[in-house]
């Protein structure tokens, strides 16, 4: 009797503790399925350097266009975004194929990746003129081109045209599929900002993406290019930032995250950028998020480092 006794007690002893152990594991799974869950539904981004951010560096002389990668390269960053009309000057002296090799070289010199090229002044692919378009669109090829030799994903193109809200989108859908369809033969994407006008309007811009129906014609949001009527220093008439970058994020192929001045803390002062951080999170986006300082209060090397350490600290 006793040692029946002892056996149902051993028994017992031995079934409470695998079921303590079997919690254990269950919780544990449970816990690592919501850290899966938690990265699946927050994907970490990778942060580059827009060059528009050394623009006043660039066009004062002080540094070349092409030390851009030297200049990301101290200053922490493994991948950059070139802006096109930094290199006018240098274009039309050297050439064009002579201006990529120089980019390309130096940017495998400091070991950068590089991105896209953010095109301006090639003129309007949304004209209802059609020579002016057809030429627009040619103007264009150039840079797809070097996007392609450079090793880039995409050329950020504007969607600039004359005429009412609805013809300028029939224009800009019929510019940007003939500039698609070539940039496809090069495995480059051609994205468009919202970068003033219409353009800006977000339902617009998205209503035009949707139009083109192109898997490699997309958005760039920026997290404050969303004046529609004046300029960004008077502006008449504001698309909600916040409202256009959760729009254009479904089709978005880079993201460009716009600084202009910071507080004590290091937060932006003009844009909520936990809650923008957020929106570009939510969509599931995990591709890389250009800074793009433009404030005037700090130097642009304390004004990209400030942007920088924020998109950081909100990884």
């Amino acid at each position: 009797m006793i040692l029946k006794n002892a056996i149902i007690k051993a028994s017992t002893i031995v079934l409470v503790l695998l079921t303590i152990v079997s919690c254990v594991k269950n919780k544990k799974k449970e816990a690592n399925n919501e850290i899966e869950m938690e990265r699946v539904e927050h994907p970490q981004f990778k942060i580059s350097l827009a060059q528009w951010s050394l623009h006043k560096k660039i066009k004062s002389g002080e540094i070349s266009p092409f030390d851009f990668a030297k200049e990301a390269h101290a200053l922490g960053f493994e991948a950059i975004e070139y802006v096109s009309g930094l290199y006018k000057e240098e274009v039309e002296t050297m050439g064009i194929e002579k201006v990529v090799e120089k980019m390309k070289t130096e940017s495998e010199v400091y070991g950068i990746r590089n991105l896209l090229i953010m095109v301006d002044d090639e003129g309007d692919l949304a004209s209802s003129n059609e020579e002016e378009q057809i030429q627009a669109v040619q103007n264009h090829k150039k840079w797809v081109d070097a996007a392609h030799a450079l090793g880039c994903h995409s050329i950020r193109v504007n969607a600039n045209g004359d005429g009412s809200y609805n013809e300028i989108m029939a224009q800009a859908v019929l510019g940007l599929k003939k500039l698609s369809e070539y940039a496809k033969t090069k495995n480059i994407n051609v994205i468009v900002e919202n970068h003033g006008g219409y353009t800006s309007n977000a339902q617009w811009l998205s209503s035009v993406i949707r139009e083109v129906n192109m898997s490699n014609c997309g958005t760039l949001p920026d997290f404050g290019n969303f004046c529609v009527k004046g300029s960004v220093h008077d502006c008449k008439e504001w698309y909600d930032k916040y409202k256009g970058v959760e729009e254009l994020m479904p089709y978005a192929k880079a993201v460009s995250a716009k600084s202009y001045d910071f507080d004590e803390s290091g937060n932006e002062l003009n844009i909520d950028y936990d809650r923008m951080v957020n929106i570009v999170k939510n969509a599931g986006y995990s591709g890389y998020i250009g800074v793009e300082y433009e404030g005037s209060n700090l130097s642009e090397k304390d004004g990209i480092l400030a942007t920088k350490k924020l998109l950081e600290k909100l990884q």
